[in-house]
C-alpha cells in the first residue's frame, strides 16, 4: 500500500530537516529513532507525552545558535529542555518541534571567589555547581528536591526555588548574567557579573520566562560563603492547622531561620518508611533550620522553642549532630520519590501568604475529602510555597481528570487567598488554562506582547503558559 501524499510530505521534510541538523551538530548530536525520542516525549508530569521529530545534543553556544538558525528557516517549532524534572509540562514537545536539550553542555567556564560569582554552562546539574565551589568554602543557594538531576537552565526557566529560599531567595535572587540565543539564532549576553548591568532588566524577564524567549545556554550566578554552623528542629503538632499558625508566628516575630519545611502524616509516614529518619508519629511536621555561630544558633533556637511551646507541640527535637542533621534532610529531600513508591500523584506549586497557612491547609483536606481522593502536603511554608500532592490510581478510569479538578480547585484557592498559582514550578501545560483566574485579558495581553517582540513567529516551546486559544491565535497571526 502507498503511503498517503500529506504523509510523504511530512515525512520528506522531517527528513530534510534532520539531515540538515545532522549537517550543522558533530557526531551523534542529532536523535530522531523513534525508540529514542521516547525518551523525551514528557517530563516529569508524565500524564502527558508526545514524541518531537528530532532531538539535538549541542555542546556549546555556537552549536546552539546554529540549530536555532535552521529551525527559524524552517520554521520549525523548538522546545528547550533541560534534566526533564519539570513537574508542569514545561519541556512537553509538540509533534512538529525540534527539542533542544542541554545535557552535554556541563562545563564550568570562571569562577571568581573575589567577585562572589561562578560562570557554567547551563545544563550543569544545580548540586554540580557547589560542587565546583565547596572545596573552598562556598555554595550555591537554590536548593530544589531535584538538585542532583535538575540543570540550571531548567532552573532559570522555571525560577526554581528550594528548601532554604526563606532565607536566601530563589533562582532570580541569586542569577547574574545569562548567555541567550533568540530565535533567529542570534546570540546575546544578558546581565554580567556586577552587581547592577546597564539598560533594562531583561535579566528579570528571562528568569521564569519557560523558554518561551530563548535558549539559556551559560549562566553567571552568586555563590556565598558557607555559614559557620546550621541546625535543624524538629516540631511535631497535632493538626496541619495548628502547623501552620505555628509557622506563621515564627515569620510574625521577625525571626528568619534558612528553612521551614512542613509535612503532613501521608508524606511523614512516607517518607519515615523510605529513609528511616526518626520522625515522630505527628499529623503534622515542620523543619525549622538555623545557622550561624553557635552562640547566634542557640539564641534563635530558644526563641522558635518558645514560639513553638505555644502551640502544644507533641514532639520537639534539635538535632545534635551532623549525621542527624543529613538525615533529617534526606527525608525531606526524599519525599516527592518517596511518594511516588506508593501511589501516582500529580505535584502542585501554588502560592499563598504565611498567614493563610492554616485556612488554606484546612480547605485542601475539606476539597480533597469531596473529591473522595487523598491530598498529602510537603512544601516550603516559610514563603508559603505549597506543593500538595494530589494522590490517584492512574489505571483507574477518571482518576486522574479528578485529580486534576480538584488541582484546579486548590490552585483557584491560592490565589483567592491572595497567592498565585506557581512558585517555582513554572506554568507549562498543567496551569495554563488557569492563567485566566489570576490575569485578566489586558494582563496577559502585555505578556504575550513580550514574547511577540522575542519570538513574533511563536515558535519557541509552542503551546505553554498561555491559554491555549489565545497562544494559538497568535501563532496563526504570525504565519
Amino acid at each position: 500500500m502507498e503511503m498517503p501524499i500529506a504523509d510523504a510530505r511530512i515525512m520528506a521534510r522531517k527528513a530534510a530537516i534532520v539531515r540538515r541538523l545532522s549537517a550543522a551538530l558533530p557526531g551523534e548530536a542529532v536523535i530522531d529513532d523513534p525508540a529514542e525520542l521516547r525518551a523525551y516525549e514528557c517530563d516529569a508530569l508524565t500524564a502527558y507525552a508526545c514524541p518531537p521529530l528530532a532531538v539535538v545534543l549541542p555542546r556549546s553556544t555556537a552549536e546552539v545558535a546554529a540549530v536555532m538558525r535552521i529551525c527559524h528557516e524552517e520554521g520549525v517549532p523548538v522546545v528547550p529542555r533541560g534534566a526533564g524534572t519539570s513537574l508542569a509540562g514545561g519541556s512537553l514537545p509538540t509533534a512538529d518541534s525540534v527539542v533542544i536539550g542541554v545535557a552535554r553542555l556541563t562545563e564550568v567556564l570562571e569562577i571568581d571567589y573575589a567577585n562572589r560569582f561562578i560562570r557554567v554552562q547551563a545544563g550543569r546539574t544545580n548540586l554540580a555547581v557547589t560542587g565546583a565551589v565547596e572545596a573552598e568554602g562556598w555554595f550555591y543557594a537554590p536548593d530544589p528536591s531535584s538538585q542532583l538531576a535538575c540543570a540550571i537552565a531548567g532552573n532559570i526557566g522555571m525560577n526554581s526555588g528550594g528548601a532554604h529560599c526563606l532565607k536566601y531567595g530563589v533562582t532570580t535572587n541569586n542569577l547574574l548574567g545569562v548567555t541567550m540565543v533568540l530565535v533567529d539564532g542570534t546570540v546575546v549576553e544578558i546581565g554580567g557579573p556586577n552587581p547592577d548591568a546597564a539598560g533594562y532588566d531583561l535579566l528579570g524577564v528571562v528568569c521564569g520566562s519557560e523558554g518561551q524567549l530563548g535558549v539559556v545556554t551559560e549562566a553567571t550566578l552568586r555563590i556565598l560563603p558557607k555559614p559557620e554552623g546550621a541546625r535543624p528542629i524538629l516540631m511535631g503538632f497535632a493538626s496541619n492547622e495548628v502547623a501552620g499558625a505555628c509557622v506563621a508566628d515564627i515569620i510574625r516575630e521577625g525571626l528568619l531561620p534558612v528553612a521551614i519545611e512542613f509535612m503532613d502524616r501521608p508524606c511523614i509516614e512516607t517518607c519515615e518508611a523510605f529513609a528511616k529518619a526518626g520522625y515522630p508519629e505527628v499529623e503534622a511536621l515542620l523543619i525549622v533550620e538555623v545557622e550561624g555561630s553557635e552562640a547566634e544558633i542557640a539564641e534563635q533556637m530558644a526563641k522558635i522553642r518558645a514560639i513553638a511551646e505555644r502551640h502544644d507541640p507533641d514532639a520537639l527535637r534539635e538535632s545534635g549532630s551532623e549525621e542527624e542533621s543529613a538525615l533529617i534532610w534526606k527525608g525531606r529531600k526524599a519525599a516527592f520519590g518517596a511518594m511516588g513508591q506508593i501511589a501516582d500523584y500529580i505535584c502542585l506549586d501554588g502560592t499563598i501568604p504565611v498567614s493563610e497557612l492554616p485556612f488554606v491547609l484546612r480547605r485542601i483536606g475539606e476539597l480533597a475529602e469531596d473529591y473522595g481522593l487523598r491530598v498529602a502536603n510537603v512544601f516550603h511554608a516559610g514563603d508559603g510555597n505549597l506543593h500538595p500532592l494530589i494522590l490517584f490510581d492512574a489505571n483507574k478510569p477518571g482518576d486522574l481528570q479528578k485529580a486534576e479538578a480538584l488541582g484546579a480547585d486548590i490552585l483557584r484557592l491560592c490565589v483567592e487567598a491572595g497567592g498565585c498559582l506557581t512558585g517555582e514550578h513554572g506554568v507549562g501545560v498543567e496551569k495554563r488554562d488557569l492563567m485566566t483566574v489570576q490575569f485578566t485579558p489586558a494582563d496577559l495581553e502585555a505578556q504575550m506582547r513580550v514574547k511577540d517582540v522575542f519570538d513574533p513567529h511563536w515558535l519557541l516551546n509552542p503551546a505553554k503558559v498561555f491559554p491555549l486559544e489565545a497562544s494559538a491565535g497568535r501563532r496563526g497571526a504570525a504565519a
